[in-house]
């Protein structure tokens, strides 16, 4: 079974206008709200592809309980902490041609009571996990290094880690005894890591940015390019996974499609060819949908068939 971890889950509310307006009115015909956060995103496009999976995260409020009652709708197994403050909301406004605007609930704020509890009611849970996956920003009130503390519960327990985050907490984890066996960095949060510069489109440069000291003991380091794809290092093999043009619709959630492909294909001990040709179809076929987090499995082996890697 995988795991999926939400801290911070929301109700993802997607409006397309053709043209936002400032300062005045916006009227929306054609509103989404998804149950969101990018773990529950994650858990969707597992789910649709067939895979055993039980999402966790703090939920609460009223808020909470329509996003519980929409995972239930979908068949998404979930056993989250409940907590008194509310569930966030996150809002998305698709316009002028593909461009997207956020505005970005923070969330509750979680209590030192309430962190232990989730550590605890998280240990019980990897009791049943082959493999885990942790998306995403930490609600307010936690400590940096809580999703370290996480990482060192799997550890403790042999479940596997694949952690999708940025700045401090992607820091803190790297630094810690216990490693995540994959992290998913995009240029400027690679850049942050290193305290220079990246350059997306030298791969010879990335793979000499991604033997630095500070991802010691990583197994997989996947580097989202975007519409090239990913550049990838599996212990001592670097790859570039290609991608063929397609027709974007919806980019919202492609990367935790990516990583939904990611950990399928790890769960199911597929090839390093497989494994990251599932996570560029499954990013890819997120792309090509109005909802977010969403894939169509019919054309899953058609866009698997034209992905290419190519070792470096």
């Amino acid at each position: 079974m995988i795991l999926t971890v939400t801290l911070n889950p929301s109700i993802d509310v997607s409006y397309p206008l053709e043209h936002l307006k400032i300062d005045t009115v916006n009227r929306v015909k054609n509103v989404r709200k998804t149950a969101g956060g990018k773990g529950l995103n994650v858990s969707r496009v597992i789910h649709m592809l067939d895979h055993d999976l039980t999402a966790t995260g703090f939920i609460g409020g009223y808020f909470g309980k329509w996003l519980e009652h929409q995972l239930d709708q979908d068949g998404i197994a979930h056993d989250f902490l409940p907590i008194d403050a509310e569930t966030r909301s996150s809002i998305a406004m698709l316009h002028d041609g593909g461009k997207q605007t956020e505005i970005l609930e923070a969330g509750p704020t979680i209590t030192p009571e309430d962190a232990q509890k989730f550590l605890d009611h998280f240990d019980k849970l990897l009791d049943q996990a082959d493999l885990l996956t942790i998306s995403g920003s930490m609600p307010q009130g936690l400590p940096e290094d809580y999703y370290t503390q996480m990482i060192a519960h799997a550890g403790a327990k042999n479940v596997k880690v694949l952690l999708d985050t940025s700045g401090a907490t992607l820091k803190s984890a790297l630094e810690a005894p216990v490693k995540p066996l994959l992290i998913k960095p995009n240029e400027e949060e690679l850049a942050g890591l290193l305290n220079r510069e990246v350059d997306k489109t030298d791969y010879a440069a990335l793979k000499q940015d991604l033997q630095d000291p500070i991802f010691d003991g990583v197994d997989w380091i996947v580097v989202s390019l975007g519409s090239a794809g990913a550049f990838v290092k599996h212990q001592d093999e670097f790859y570039h996974a290609a991608i063929p043009k397609i027709q974007v619709v919806n980019p919202v959630g492609s990367g935790d499609s990516t990583l939904a492909g990611l950990a399928m294909g790890i769960h199911d001990g597929k090839s390093d060819e497989d494994i990251m040709k599932t996570a560029m179809t499954t990013g890819m076929l997120n792309t090509m949908e109005a909802e977010t987090g969403f894939v169509n499995p019919a054309k899953f082996d058609t866009y698997f068939a034209k992905v290419t890697i190519e070792n470096y």
